[in-house]
């Protein structure tokens, strides 16, 4: 297992729509695996395979939103390879969301406030499962990057900009 690099806005290869995967195999999990690792290490809650340079439809996500006795997250992992969304709700719910693509910049995104999405796991089977809350959010938004779209990318030109900026100063700053 590895921690791979993640891409970071303007990269173009973040505007690459991925393509489906064909075979769920060895490969396949070996990069979720990776993924996983990434992930964690960054730290996040969700990861798509473009931000680690690879333009296949697979996402990763652990909201980590349980916690045992001592006060650690639980972890529960979960894959979605070829995802795809169905039935969104039109009631909307506002996130303040963030990107391990866009460090340390976070903006409000309006989404559905529900989602129905159907997707393979990492052993090949099917599932369809309604989702809402933190994790309707979080998979529109790592699905919105298989699509080559960035969380900026819904905010005004104004609000994409200033924190466009801010990652350039920031860059500067640390070289």
């Amino acid at each position: 297992m590895a921690i791979l690099p993640i891409l970071e806005v303007p990269d173009p290869r973040l505007k690459t729509v991925s393509t489906p995967v064909e075979t769920v195999d060895d490969d396949v999990r070996k990069l979720i695996d990776d993924m996983f690792d990434t992930m964690y290490a960054a730290p996040g809650i969700g990861l798509a395979a473009i931000q680690v340079g690879v333009p296949k439809r697979i996402v990763v996500m652990d909201l980590q939103e349980e916690e045992d006795e001592e006060g650690k997250p639980i972890r529960d992992p979960r894959v979605f390879i070829n995802p795809e969304i169905l039935d969104p709700a039109e009631e909307m719910s506002t996130y303040t969301e963030g990107c391990l693509s866009v460090p340390d910049q976070f903006a409000d995104v309006d989404r559905p406030a529900r989602c129905r999405v159907k997707w393979l796991d990492a052993q090949g089977e099917a599932h369809d499962e309604i989702f809402e809350g933190l994790f309707a959010t979080c998979i529109q938004h790592e699905m919105d990057h298989l699509e080559g779209i960035v969380f900026i990318d819904h905010l005004s030109r104004l609000k994409r900009q200033m924190i466009l900026k801010k990652l350039e100063k920031a860059r500067k700053a640390a070289a």
